[in-house]
C-alpha cells in the first residue's frame, strides 16, 4: 500500500528512485540494516523487467515452447493436435505478473520501506519533487539512489504505439497472434521474441543491420540458434535496415528496406520490402534519467545520458548513487539487483565489495549463456588459457530430453587451474551456468568443479565433462 499524498513535504534518510530490480534490491537491503528508506515509483513496483519485460517474456517463450514441443512430439511417439490460444497465454502471462508485483510491495511493506507513486524531479541537491496527478510533495533525502532503469530506443520514423509499430512491451500485450510479423533487430531482445512467436504459429522475418544474429556472441554459440530459427521459417534479411514504412487501411506495414552496404556476394539477398501484421522494433535500450532533471542535483551523465559513477557507483554528488540500466553496462537485471545490494550496505556503513562472475544469459532456441572470460580475452588479461569442451550430443540426460544441440565450455588457467570464465549453449543453459559463475566468482579450479559428483543422469554433468577435458582427463568425449 503506497502512502497517502496529502503531506506536502518529508524527510528520508534514503530516497530510493525507481522500484525495479535494483531500486526495490536496494531499498529492502537499507530497511534491513536499520536504515529509514523511501520507494518512489511512478508506474509500477518492480519496473520494467517485472511488469513488460524479464518475467512476461519468459513466460510467452514458455508457452510457445510449450507448443513448439507438442507439435514435434511426434519424433519422440506422441501425436497431439495443437490449438494455441493467444488471448489465454497473455490472460495466464499477466496473472504470472500481477503475483510478483504484488510480492514486491509486500516484501517493501514488511520490511519498512515507504512507498510513493509518482514521478520523482530533483530539485537541488538534497531534495526531491514527487508529482502523481495533482498531487505534490517534496522529500528531503541525505543520501539517493537513481535506478531508474532503461527503455527501448526508437528508431526514427518509427514511433512506438504508431499503428503496428511495437517496442518489446507492447508486442507482450499484443490482444491476437500476429500471421505475420516483422523483427527489426536481431540482439537478444530481438531473437527471443522472433523465436516465440513463430512458436506459436506467426510468420517471422528478422530485420538486421550487420551480418548475422546475436553480435558480441561467438560464432560456434550463436550457429545453433540460427539454425533453429531457420527449421522454424524465420526469414533473416541481414545487412539491412528498415528504412520507412507505410499503412494500408486494415493496419498492415510495408516496411521499406536499405541494404547497409556494398556486398558484393548480396545478390538476390537484397529486399526492398517486407509486408506485416506487426512491426517489433529491436534496436537497444537507453536509460531513462532525462526527466529527473539531474542537473538540479549536481549530478552528471555522459552523451547517451547514462549517469557516471565510480566504482563505489557514486555520482558527481557523493551523496547520490546510480545503480542499474540508469547507470549503463551490462544492463543485466541481476546485475542491477547487485548493484543495490552494494550501495545499501555502503549507505549503512556496512562492507560492501563487488562481486565477480555476473552471468548473461539469451532465451533463445537453444539458449546461450555465459560468464566471465573467453579465452581470447583471458589471453589478452596475460593469462595462459586452456578450454575444455563437452558436447550435448554425448550427454545421456540431454538425449533423453531430446535436446542434444549444444556444448559446455570452460575457460581456465593452465598453470593454476582456476577457473576463469565458460559458455554454454543448449537447453537449460541459463540453469547450468549457475555452477560456472560460482567457480568463476569464487577463484575455483577446474579440480574442484571435477571433485563435485553430479547426479546421473543429468545436464549437470556435462560441465563435469567439460572440467575433465579442461584437465586432459575426459571419459566421454574423444
Amino acid at each position: 500500500m503506497t502512502e497517502d499524498h496529502s503531506s506536502t513535504t518529508g524527510e528520508t534518510e534514503l530516497l530510493v528512485v525507481g522500484a525495479g530490480p535494483a531500486g526495490y534490491v536496494a531499498a529492502i537491503r537499507a530497511a534491513q540494516l536499520g536504515v529509514d528508506v523511501t520507494l518512489v515509483e511512478r508506474s509500477g513496483f518492480g519496473g520494467t523487467c517485472l511488469n513488460h519485460g524479464c518475467i512476461p517474456s519468459k513466460a510467452l517463450i514458455h508457452a510457445a515452447e510449450v507448443a513448439h514441443e507438442a507439435r514435434t512430439a511426434h519424433e519422440i511417439g506422441v501425436h497431439a493436435d495443437v490449438s494455441v490460444e493467444f488471448g489465454e497465454i497473455r490472460r495466464w502471462k499477466d496473472r504470472v505478473v500481477r503475483r510478483l508485483t504484488r510480492g514486491i510491495e509486500l516484501l517493501c511493506e514488511r520490511n519498512g520501506v515507504a512507498l510513493v507513486e509518482g514521478e520523482a524531479t530533483f530539485e537541488d541537491e538534497g531534495t526531491v519533487a514527487v508529482r502523481d496527478g495533482s498531487d505534490e510533495r517534496r522529500i528531503g533525502f541525505e543520501r539517493a539512489v537513481v535506478a531508474t532503469g532503461s527503455r527501448p530506443i526508437e528508431l526514427p520514423g518509427f514511433a512506438y504505439g504508431d499503428g503496428p509499430i511495437l517496442d518489446a512491451r507492447r508486442a507482450l500485450e499484443l490482444e491476437e497472434l500476429p500471421e505475420r510479423l516483422l523483427v527489426v533487430g536481431a540482439g537478444y531482445i530481438g531473437m527471443e521474441l522472433s523465436t516465440a512467436f513463430a512458436k506459436l504459429g506467426a510468420r517471422v522475418t528478422v530485420v538486421e543491420a550487420l551480418d548475422g544474429i546475436l553480435p558480441g556472441y561467438d560464432d560456434d554459440l550463436v550457429e545453433p540458434v540460427y539454425r533453429t530459427a531457420a527449421d522454424l521459417g524465420i526469414d533473416f534479411a541481414f545487412d539491412h535496415v528498415a528504412a520507412d514504412w507505410t499503412e494500408t487501411a486494415d493496419g498492415v506495414a510495408t516496411v521499406e528496406l536499405e541494404p547497409t552496404g556494398d556486398r558484393p556476394d548480396a545478390g538476390d539477398d537484397r529486399l526492398e520490402s517486407v509486408t506485416a501484421d506487426a512491426v517489433l522494433v529491436a534496436v537497444g535500450r537507453e536509460p531513462v534519467t532525462d526527466s529527473l532533471e539531474l542537473e538540479n542535483a549536481g549530478v552528471d551523465v555522459d552523451s547517451n545520458g547514462f549517469v557516471e559513477t565510480n566504482d563505489r557507483l557514486e555520482t558527481s554528488n557523493e551523496r547520490i548513487f546510480a545503480v542499474g540500466d540508469a547507470a549503463g553496462e551490462p544492463l543485466l537485471a541481476h546485475a542491477a539487483s547487485e548493484e543495490g545490494k552494494r550501495v545499501a550496505e555502503s549507505v549503512a556503513a556496512e562492507s560492501s565489495t563487488g562481486r565477480a562472475g555476473v552471468p548473461a544469459v539469451v532465451f533463445t532456441d537453444p539458449e546461450i549463456a555465459t560468464v566471465g572470460l573467453t579465452a581470447d580475452a583471458a589471453e589478452a588479461e596475460g593469462y595462459d588459457p586452456v578450454v575444455g569442451r563437452f558436447p550435448l550430443r554425448a550427454n545421456g540426460r540431454a538425449l533423453t530430453a531430446n535436446a542434444s544441440e549444444g556444448f559446455v565450455s570452460l575457460v581456465a588457467d593452465e598453470p593454476s587451474g582456476r577457473v576463469l570464465g565458460g559458455q554454454v549453449v543448449g537447453r537449460e543453459a541459463s540453469e547450468l551456468i549457475a555452477t560456472v559463475s560460482v567457480a568463476v566468482a569464487n577463484d575455483l579450479t577446474v579440480d574442484d568443479i571435477v571433485g563435485t559428483i553430479q547426479a546421473h543422469p543429468t545436464l549437470a554433468e556435462a560441465v563435469e565433462e567439460a572440467a575433465l577435458d579442461a584437465t586432459g582427463d575426459a571419459i566421454h568425449t574423444y
